[in-house]
């Protein structure tokens, strides 16, 4: 009978525990799963054009994810989620800003933010030349290989392996400024927008540049924001570029399989920048590699405190979005108000391209010098870290100070190759020596989509 009675209550001590665990974790994962989902189905639905049911079979199928309920209502253009009715979160869209995330903040005192863009030109862009406008040439250059070209595109909507889809979305090829592939998966246009999730970071790497060029910022000064105006604070000595590359020396963990700060920030704070910003510092500023996105978050934020908030929300849109011709782009607030540089740009593959081609004619695009060719090579400068120098400001390069096959990132594309590069498979690939853009956009959630061969296949194609 004592035994029993010993039995017993280990048992409900050990189930106790157990509710006791599960309940800590569903008050730190849920949240965030919720969140996620809410702004994830908003974000599709109201910029990228889609199905609810399409987004909830495809982009929010795995667990945890698929744990959460989303609910779409078309009045308030509002998307909520939950997971068995507890945890709800909220996401709103609003034409312009994009989907944000209720956080922190109540939803009347995001919605009752100042937010004002330039006015899109009105122009017919299908009668317009490409890169301006959309009107393609019918014929590519004679040294391309049409079939194979073909073939290498092919191959990257091509599934090899069930275990490892690449769920391929679209893909674009650029030769001398001109398109010479461009497909997309059924449910995509050439004017559909799709996330392009880090890419977002050489965006704004960009527009930091644009303030270079106004002389408003200089890379080797130190970031004047918050605490850090402090001599004392230990972060005072963390300099624009130390962000730009990656090398600010924040305790930032990067990861989204948990809580941590990445998801806490992305999915829990109304100013993400500054949650980055407030946290201490591991390694000494300019030291050493540490991939983060709160990096881009607060110079998003800086670039708010240069711009003032009056000209903030229209300085990328109508210096930047516009002139390439980028007008199928949308860059999200976090409900702070402040773009989420590290993150949320939607842009069609075709605007994407566009970007990718201001970089590759050094910052020069419409007969107009919009970023310093000075600026276009210092963001492909290896940073001087320690630990890593495949990365510039906020793009990441195929070789670092060491050349040759065995040092790139991907052995048959050339040195001079830089990119940049989103989660499931978002990548801009600029290759100088070859004139060449590539843009492939997809949702490959593990093993990759064999770039390295795909980049090849490309190459091959042009002679």
């Amino acid at each position: 009978m004592k035994t029993r009675k010993i039995v017993s209550l280990c048992l409900l001590t050990l189930l106790i525990s157990g509710l006791i665990v599960l309940v800590i974790y569903c008050n730190k994962i849920l949240p965030i799963v919720n969140g996620y989902s809410a702004k994830m189905m908003c974000s599709e639905v109201f910029i990228g054009g889609r199905s609810p049911a399409d987004v909830s079979q495809q982009d929010l199928r795995s667990f945890p994810l698929s744990l959460s309920t989303c609910q779409v209502n078309y009045k308030d253009s509002s998307v909520t989620a939950s997971v068995w009715g507890l945890y709800s979160r909220k996401a709103f869209f609003v034409s312009g800003r994009g989907a944000t995330l209720v956080s922190e903040l109540s939803e009347n005192d995001i919605r009752r933010q100042a937010f004002s863009l330039p006015l899109r030109p009105l122009t017919d862009r299908h009668d317009i030349a490409w890169p301006l406008g959309d009107k393609v040439a019918d014929t590519i250059p004679p040294n391309v290989d049409t079939a194979k070209i073909r073939e290498a595109v092919d191959f990257l909507f091509a599934e090899q392996n069930t275990k490892r889809l690449k769920k391929t979305r679209a893909v674009l090829v650029v030769y001398k400024g001109q398109i010479i592939a461009e497909r997309y998966a059924p449910g995509f246009t050439s004017s559909s927008r799709l996330l392009g999730w880090s890419m977002a970071k050489s965006v704004t790497s960009a527009v930091i540049g644009l303030l270079v060029k106004k002389g408003l910022v200089n890379p080797d000064t130190c970031v004047a924001i918050n605490e850090w105006n402090n001599e004392k604070d230990t972060r005072h000595a963390i300099t624009v570029k130390n962000l730009l590359q990656q090398c600010s020396g924040l305790s930032f963990e990067e990861s989204y399989s948990k809580s941590a700060d990445a998801t806490i920030m992305l999915y829990q704070k109304a100013d993400m920048g500054a949650y980055a910003a407030h946290l201490p510092l591991a390694t000494t500023p300019g030291t050493k590699f540490s991939y983060t996105s709160g990096n881009a978050n607060i110079l998003s934020d800086l670039i708010r405190k240069v711009v003032g908030i009056h000209d903030y929300h229209a300085l990328p849109y109508r210096e930047l979005f516009y002139k390439l011709g980028m007008y199928n782009t949308v860059w999200e607030t976090d409900a702070s108000g402040t773009y989420v540089g590290s993150s949320y740009i939607y842009a069609s593959a075709r605007d994407w391209a566009r970007f990718g081609l201001l970089y590759l004619n050094k910052g020069y695009f419409n007969d107009e010098q919009i970023l310093p060719a000075s600026w276009i090579a210092q963001s492909v400068t290896p940073a001087a870290a320690q630990n890593f120098d495949r990365y510039g400001y906020l793009f990441w390069l195929n070789t670092g100070k060491k050349k040759g096959a065995a040092n790139r990132a991907y052995p048959h594309a050339p040195d001079d190759m830089y990119y940049a590069n989103g989660f499931q498979g978002q990548n801009v690939f600029i290759i100088p020596s070859k004139d060449l853009v590539i843009v492939r956009m997809g949702l490959t959630v593990a093993g990759g989509y064999r770039a390295d061969q795909s980049l090849n296949m490309i190459l091959q194609a042009i002679h």
